[in-house]
């Protein structure tokens, strides 16, 4: 049964950086297409980024080109969301998930979750 936790969230100041993790265990990730989302108080879950097996394929969402890049190191079964030039608007509860469908910013499509991770900007 495939496992996920993330890590690496925290307080920064607006403009600052943070590098979120995605780990993974009771299987590999090698197979999986993973996606990262964010929830803000009330608001609706978003699709942030993802990326396919091999990381040849990556997507993300409009609000965040540019600054966050998704990477991934099979070899540690782990995932990573690099988010520079944070902003006030990035504080959310961020999600890694996966899935064998595809890179799709859907969260309807992806059927293992992690606990998340709290990621507030604010001076």
């Amino acid at each position: 049964q495939l496992q996920l936790v993330e890590s690496g969230g925290g307080l920064v100041q607006p403009g600052g950086s943070l590098r979120l993790s995605c780990a993974a265990s009771g299987s590999t990730l090698d197979y999986f297409y993973i996606g990262w989302f964010r929830q803000a108080p009330g608001k609706e879950r978003e699709g942030v980024s993802c990326i396919s097996q091999r990381g040849i394929l990556t997507n993300y969402a409009d609000s965040v080109k540019g600054r966050f890049t998704i990477s991934r190191d099979n070899a540690k079964n782990t995932v990573y969301l690099q988010m520079n030039s944070l902003k006030p608007e990035d504080t959310a509860v961020y999600y890694c998930a996966a899935d064998l469908a595809g890179c799709v910013l859907r969260s309807d499509d992806y059927n293992h979750w992690g606990q998340g991770t709290q990621v507030t900007v604010s001076s």
